[in-house]
């Protein structure tokens, strides 16, 4: 009897269980909760992430010598030539956190969808794009593991060679551009180009392009054969093309957000570079600088004082820090050096401003250097002035104060064709002015070619033995949470130091 009481209880508590139970999962789920993602939106994270974050003006920009600052504390970087590893890391934490992951995610939930194959190619090509940065920026860097560590769990990503980098991503970009197919499912919420293919067709073989080209130096056979495979595949057609992040009040530019902030008064245009465009009487400086005349501090450079004529700008030099470089300030009777010319704040670098990272004018400067080398055939003359009128016609698309009119731009391209016997040297002298903005693509092309000739900065005590920033140093993150993997590329490539040479930079 007993054991007849035990097992009814144990009926009635089930289906009271039972009861209670139902509808219990109905009633904790949440109706209107995301439960998938468009891999279209991580895309378009991708691409807007992979603006520039500010400090690439403490260190691309200034290794290049377009801008310079005298101040230590958080902007000590290519001004001293001293390693700040908290401004270092920049690229790193932006492009890894964001740009990498959202393309690894992509590439994970589109490889065996069909419908989503132009989404999928596009996704490899900016993750290439992304690649390229950070590999041209520290050397080895996880590449096979990367993006993996919500997909495959992998929280120590192993450093991948340089050279097996380079190799993929031109596997990557072949693969991908030729992929693309306009007769699939068109991805018409692409920020970058609206889903059309051609457009980033066009964007991935330029790409190729430019990774064909930084290989000049260390690999000349592949860096021929990826040229004219590009070249083939067929290239960015005019400024339209142009692979730009378009800011807005949402999300703005990082340089402009912190030269209208922070440090509106400390961060200045350099001397080699102004002075280059005033001797070659160059029509972008006025499109590029302002000076605030006679301003003897921060607060008074205000619009009242502010002049955009060419021939009022003066650069700040290099080689001194806010109490030395009043000598030179004294020496050109200016009032501070808040009297030097800057990036226009109001115009280039405004809060909105656009921000180009593969560009038509930086495509046909790298055409022309590939035909001078007898690689393509074609006009290298051509190219070269097709860069440079691009690029002033560029101008327009920052700001409609900085545009420059058809008759100036035709009249420097006449006054400045082409040289066979300094091509090398005129053709990426104009790169490096048409690429102001993109730090890292100005310095890597500025150690691939080696020009435009610049003077070392001279400052005194600096941190580096060799003449200039070779690469950028690691995070101090990886030692903590990634060591061994860290280790092992050090151990390959060399000290984790800013003199250090990247895989393709042969002296």
């Amino acid at each position: 009897m007993k054991k007849i009481f035990i097992l009814l209880t144990g009926i009635l508590l089930t289906g009271l269980i039972s009861s209670c139970d139902k509808g219990y999962d109905e009633l904790n789920t949440n109706k209107i909760a995301v439960t998938t993602l468009n891999p279209a939106f991580l895309l378009n994270d991708a691409i807007i992430q992979a603006s520039f974050p500010a400090g690439t003006m403490v260190y691309e920009m200034g290794i290049v010598q377009h801008l310079v600052t005298p101040n230590s504390g958080v902007l000590a970087g290519a001004n001293f030539n001293q390693d700040n590893r908290s401004v270092t890391q920049e690229i790193w934490q932006r492009y890894f956190r964001t740009v990498v992951r959202n393309t690894a995610a992509i590439i994970e939930a589109t490889a065996n969808d069909p419908s989503r194959s132009n989404l999928l190619q596009m996704a490899r090509i900016w993750r290439a794009h992304a690649f390229m940065v950070l590999t041209d920026t520290y050397g080895d860097v996880p590449y096979t593991d990367a993006g993996k560590g919500f997909i495959d769990q992998v929280v120590s990503p192993r450093y991948d060679a340089q050279e097996v980098i380079y190799k993929d991503i031109i596997k990557e970009l072949t693969e991908a551009s030729a992929a693309l197919d306009a007769a699939k499912t068109r991805e018409n919420t692409d920020v970058l180009y609206g889903g059309d293919v051609v457009k980033w067709q066009r964007l991935g073989y330029s790409l190729l392009l430019r990774a064909g080209m930084r290989l000049t130096k260390i690999d000349p056979g592949l860096a021929q054969q990826t040229a004219q495979r590009a070249f083939q595949g067929g290239l960015m057609q005019a400024n339209a093309d142009n692979a730009v992040v378009r800011h807005n009040a949402n999300y703005v530019n990082g340089l402009g957000n912190t030269l209208n902030a922070t440090e509106a008064n400390n961060i200045y245009l350099s001397a080699p570079f102004v002075n280059h465009l005033k001797n070659t009487n160059d029509p972008r400086l006025r499109s590029i600088a302002v000076r605030y005349v006679g301003a003897s501090s921060g607060p008074q450079q205000v619009a009242a004082r502010a002049n955009t004529d060419p021939a009022v700008q003066i650069g700040m030099p290099l080689g001194y820090d806010n109490g030395s470089i009043s000598g030179p300030v004294q020496a050109s009777g200016l009032a501070s050096f808040y009297d030097y010319s800057q990036l226009d704040r109001t115009r280039l670098a405004k809060l909105q401003s656009p921000m180009f990272l593969v560009t038509y004018a930086q495509t046909q400067l790298l055409l022309a250097e590939a035909v001078h080398r007898g690689w393509i055939q074609g006009s290298a003359a051509t190219s070269y002035a097709n860069g440079i009128r691009a690029h002033m016609e560029q101008m327009a698309l920052y700001d409609a104060n900085s545009a420059i009119g058809s008759a100036a731009i035709e009249a420097y391209v006449a006054a400045n064709p082409l040289d066979a016997s300094k091509a090398l040297e005129q053709i990426n002298t104009q790169y490096w002015i048409a690429s102001l903005m993109n730090g890292p693509e100005t310095f890597a092309n500025f150690r691939r070619s080696g020009y435009p000739a610049l003077t070392p900065n001279p400052f005194p005590g600096k941190a580096i033995k060799g003449a200039f920033i070779r690469r950028l140093t690691y995070p101090n993150s990886e030692l903590s949470v990634n060591k061994a993997n860290f280790d092992e590329a050090v151990a390959r490539m060399g000290a984790d130091d800013l003199d250090t040479r990247v895989w393709w930079d042969r002296p």
